[in-house]
């Protein structure tokens, strides 16, 4: 079986994306995740660029990393420069890192117009640089940069700078498509030509997403030959992106058949992908391929009943090899498919022609047209369900709540108070909470009731508040669809609010989810009974 190597640069390249920024701390803990799943090289940074990358390698020599090796990045040195005196080179050797990544120019527009010297300059920069990092002790891979824009530009001084690192010393030679535009096909081609001529010296890609190719292209490459693939957990990188390795890891193991030291730990990819967004303050985009929430979510009444026959018709690898799960979206395309696989889901389990499917498709059909949407709401719909099945006891139930928002003056802060009257367990509960806005005052002043009643209120968190304005044109009377996104440790859910008063659609979606998180301690506590709550993170 042939095995590929998996070269990670979320740290450095990754970084590069807009809006992407990791702390230290957040560094040294991706860099502790990265290891233990299995990828073959973290690369911590560039090391000439600022204080922050320098500052990563010398904490992370205080925890050894059990199989992966950190890789610092750099250059070729300067035109007119010595390898010996080059500051860039003396700034890798001084992170003590194990692996010196170093780029070099490809392209001959680059060379003239952009570092403004000779191809032999050049050529001499790429040689003297890898010798110099050789007889220090590392292993080199050399990137090639712009190497398939230069190979189409002039083939034959292309594959002299690749010449130049292999005579010199280089361990790899990493073929870059940095302007991310080459198609599959071309470097696939291009990959096998560069094999032909350098069969002896080990081959890696490097590719970029701004044609969305940059999977494919990794892909390709490694048909042609490439047994190492650089790219960034969920994408981050520069422009649009690099590519993406929660896609390219699945994609070689589970279908090309590649041995991966990362592919006996498959399952851990979805939180590895959560995890690199928590640390950037990312909100996980549904649409991923693999590890995103709706990866493996259906829709349409017909794929659910044919996924739930044979899981192939419509999902083309099991869920669950990735760390992810199916989900059944409930909207006015389902059908009773759909509400029968989330009962069973949840432990109610209904026939085919029980009245209460009606009923339950009945019910989300016109509360659809009253502009409610359950696809990411899911634990809105499981109340729903309880309700219409006469199995949910409320937790609480609210008598009355008032919102006050005062401004003194132009100059000051507006304040928010919001005093709610609820009854839990038969007993009436007056309380008042201040908040940013109306809605976070609700939240305070709900949470301080239940506290004393359900004390696990405490860990759940707001994760995301959403607002959609559904007929503008009718201005400050238009409805208004709230979605809170919360969570607690264990999982994840959705809720949604309608109404014409914002307020009221917020208490609504508010109200929800933390019911949604007592009926799924319930379960947690009696998982005989049926409690209607799914307790799998979403």
């Amino acid at each position: 079986m042939k095995k590929v190597a998996i070269y990670d640069t979320t740290l450095r390249d990754g970084a590069q994306g807009e809006g992407i920024h990791f702390s230290l701390p957040a560094k040294i803990r991706l860099a502790r995740n990265l290891d233990a799943f299995g990828v073959d090289y973290i690369e911590g940074g560039f090391a000439a660029s600022n204080p922050a990358d320098r500052a990563f390698f010398e904490e992370i020599r205080k925890e050894p990393l059990t199989h992966a090796k950190v890789a610092v990045f750099g250059s070729t040195r300067r035109a007119r420069h010595t390898a010996q005196e080059d500051p860039g080179l003396a700034a890798i050797l001084a992170t003590e890192a194990p692996v010196a990544t170093i780029f070099g120019k490809s392209w001959l527009l680059h060379v003239e117009k952009v570092l403004k010297t000779t191809p032999e300059e050049n050529l001499g920069m790429i040689a003297d640089s890898v010798r110099f990092l050789k007889a220090n002790g590392k292993e080199v891979i050399y990137d090639a940069e712009h190497f398939f824009d230069g190979y189409k530009d002039n083939p034959g001084y292309a594959l002299d700078t690749l010449r130049a690192a292999m005579e010199a010393g280089a361990d790899w030679l990493c073929l870059c498509d940095t302007n991310g535009g080459g198609l599959p096909s071309e470097v696939f081609e291009i990959t096998a030509a560069v094999r032909e001529q350098f069969s002896s010296v080990r081959l890696g890609i490097h590719t970029h997403n701004d044609s969305e190719l940059a999977v494919a292209t990794s892909l390709s490459a490694v048909e042609a030959g490439a047994t190492l693939v650089q790219g960034t957990l969920n994408g981050y990188g520069e422009r649009t992106g690099n590519a993406n390795l929660c896609s390219i890891i699945p994609c070689l193991a589970l279908k090309m058949g590649i041995s991966l030291t990362c592919g006996k730990r498959m399952k851990n990819l979805k939180s590895l992908s959560l995890l690199a967004d928590e640390l950037t303050d990312q909100h996980p985009l549904k649409s991923r391929p693999f590890v995103g929430e709706s990866a493996f979510a259906h829709k349409a009444g017909m794929h659910v009943d044919a996924v739930s026959k044979v899981s192939t018709s419509f999902e083309h690898v099991d869920p669950s090899l990735v760390g992810n799960e199916r989900r059944v979206l409930i909207s006015e395309l389902s059908g009773s498919s759909n509400v029968r696989l989330l009962t069973d889901k949840m432990g109610i389990p209904l026939q085919k022609d029980a009245p209460e499917v009606k009923d339950i498709l009945c019910k989300l059909e016109n509360l659809e047209k009253s502009g409610y949407q359950f696809e990411s709401a899911d634990a809105s719909v499981k109340l729903l369900i309880q309700k219409t099945l006469k199995k949910h006891t409320p937790f609480f139930e609210l008598e009355g709540f008032s919102v006050v928002v005062q401004k003194r003056d132009a100059a000051s802060k507006a304040t928010t108070v919001a005093t709610i009257k609820v009854n839990v367990n038969g007993q009436t509960e007056l309380t008042a909470g201040e908040g940013d806005g109306p809605v976070d005052a609700l939240n305070n002043a709900l949470r301080k009731v239940l506290l004393h009643s359900y004390p696990a209120i405490k860990d759940v968190v707001l994760e995301d508040y959403h607002v959609r304005i559904l007929n503008p044109e009718t201005a400050t009377k238009a409805t208004t669809r709230v979605l809170i996104d919360s969570s607690d440790r264990h999982a994840r859910w959705g809720t949604v609010g309608v109404s014409e008063n914002i307020i009221e659609a917020s208490w609504e979606a508010l109200v929800d989810s933390l019911e949604y998180k007592l009926l799924l301690d319930e379960q947690r506590k009696r998982p005989d009974a049926h409690a209607g709550a799914d307790s799998s993170a979403n």
